[in-house]
């Protein structure tokens, strides 16, 4: 059960960051190992968030699997939740909160998984903290390629 969470300080808004992160459609053009996507529905809720029902396709060698979730995108928050609902996981929730601070954003994420297969589990396990240091780049790499080096 591989879990990671960190806090990152970044030279842009909150709200730049929330838009990237919330930009699911966007993520194989810059997220590795993400082949595809697919936003399946947009629901706006009477509380004031949006319900996403999306699809990832992740691509890794001879692995390659599709898996849906629901995103739960809170713009007046700047906080993304996100649950699996079908693929190769038995589960898998992820967290994204945007606030803004004195020269920049406090990005904090924290993701907790678990494959159905032993094989893949145990990949994973081996494999997570580097897996995780290239997404969180490739996150900021988007950004500075979005926004510039200062967000301005």
């Amino acid at each position: 059960m591989p879990t990671h969470a960190e806090t990152r300080r970044l030279p842009y808004t909150a709200q730049q960051m929330y838009d990237l992160v919330a930009d699911v459609a966007s993520y194989p053009k810059f997220l590795p190992w993400c082949a595809a996507a697919r936003v399946r529905s947009v629901t706006p809720q009477d509380d004031g968030s949006e319900v996403m029902q999306a699809d990832l396709v992740i691509s890794f060698k001879v692995f390659r699997e599709r898996f849906g979730s629901q995103v739960v995108l809170w713009p007046e928050d700047r906080k993304i939740h996100t649950e699996y609902l079908d693929g190769p996981f038995k589960y898998m929730k992820s967290n994204w909160e945007f606030k803004d601070v004195d020269g920049g954003v406090d990005v904090s994420f924290d993701v907790d998984f678990e494959f159905r297969n032993r094989l893949l589990q145990g990949a994973a396990s081996m494999f997570f903290y580097e897996a995780m240091q290239r997404i969180v780049r490739a996150f900021e790499s988007r950004a500075q390629e979005l926004y510039g080096k200062t967000g301005a």
